[in-house]
């Protein structure tokens, strides 16, 4: 087990990574402020993890309640938020209830702005079961649901009291998810961390072959990256915007197509090709560069070119992006590779160029 703490003065906390800690009530314990806790878990996860998590709990004496939300990113609605809600106050749970959020990126976000919400803050713990949750969504006290006219549009800065990444649980994610995961790994060598942006490239197979040795190096890695940036810039004035490269492009591939037909990780891939093709258009990438970023995209089994949306429908979904600041519309792009900068330089042209440079028919 490795263990990383996300410095945040008295709201500080741990990720632990490694196998088997779903069984490690040892760990959990300590973060407990009552004895009772709902379990907030999705169709797919539930079957698999939920009556170990359950007896874990009940091990140390924690009394469990759980609900189970149907799984996919078109369920990350009001609707579904207030069967969270429901469930907490048929077991009238009090402000000192934990919240266990267990499932994937999905029902960490919903779980955590449920817990924000709720009686005004409850406490929360994240434990992740997608590689791209582990390596991301569940670290930062980011939380929300989505609208139909932007992502993630709806929701809080709340952070959780712990992350249990058990890499167990990574045996039993489709491959497609693991490969949605792996765009999410990639965007920390890209923004920031070139020599882990090297080893990803001499690794990426052995990612892909579930070695468990790899799994952990990349989790802790995006996890440290991750945490530093979390702690310098917690609410996103400054560095923490960097962490959404391809963001703004993907979360219009998702919101175009209707939430759930493309994984996130997979419109954040296609997302960073625009950004880099962009990048590239302002003189700051070479054709080596681009062509470097999507060979190792390519071997992680993602797609490099998004659907071929009309430009207009991507930039009217863009303008909802949270970076637009001033009707302006601020950008993820690179300066170099290993080097992510935030900005508005690029022209509606050049920025309308480069996403039907990269579109295809079939989107994938």
């Amino acid at each position: 087990m490795q263990t990383l703490t996300v410095s945040l003065a008295e709201r500080s906390y741990p990720i632990h990574i490694g196998p088997g800690l779903l069984e490690r009530g040892d760990l959990i314990a300590p973060h407990f402020k009552q004895k009772k806790a709902l379990v907030v878990t999705n169709t797919t996860v539930a079957p698999l993890y939920l009556e170990r998590l359950a007896a874990t709990l009940a091990a140390i004496g924690i009394e469990v309640a759980s609900v189970v939300l149907p799984d996919g990113e078109q369920y990350k609605t009001w609707e579904t938020l207030n069967t969270i809600f429901d469930a907490l106050l048929a077991g009238r749970s009090e402000r000192g209830t934990t919240l266990v959020a267990l499932g994937g990126g999905v029902i960490g976000d919903m779980g955590g702005f449920a817990a924000a919400c709720y009686q005004r803050g409850m406490p929360f713990i994240q434990v992740p079961t997608t590689l791209l949750s582990q390596v991301d969504s569940s670290v930062g006290g980011k939380t929300a649901i989505n609208h139909p006219l932007g992502k993630n549009m709806i929701g809080a800065f709340y952070q959780p009291k712990l992350v249990l990444a058990d890499i167990a649980t990574l045996d039993t994610l489709p491959d497609r998810e693991l490969s949605a995961g792996l765009a999410e790994v990639i965007k920390y060598g890209l923004i920031r961390d070139l020599p882990f942006l090297v080893w990803l490239e001499a690794n990426i197979e052995r990612l892909l072959r579930r070695d468990r040795e790899a799994l952990i190096e990349a989790v802790h890695r995006s996890c440290a990256n991750k945490a530093e940036v979390v702690a310098a810039d917690e609410r996103e004035a400054g560095e923490r915007a960097l962490l959404n490269l391809g963001h703004t492009f993907g979360h219009a591939i998702e919101a175009g197509m209707g939430y759930g037909v493309w994984l996130h990780g997979e419109a954040v891939a296609a997302g960073t090709m625009m950004a880099v093709e962009l990048s590239r258009r302002l003189g700051w990438l070479t054709d080596a560069d681009v062509s470097r970023v999507d060979s190792l995209l390519q071997r992680a089994g993602l797609p490099v070119q998004g659907p071929r949306l009309a430009a207009g429908t991507y930039l009217e979904l863009m303008q909802h992006d949270k970076k637009v600041q001033d009707g302006v519309l601020r950008l993820v792009l690179l300066a170099g590779i290993g080097r992510g900068v935030v900005s508005d330089a690029a022209t509606t042209d050049q920025i309308e160029a480069a996403i039907m440079a990269r579109c295809a028919e079939t989107g994938r």
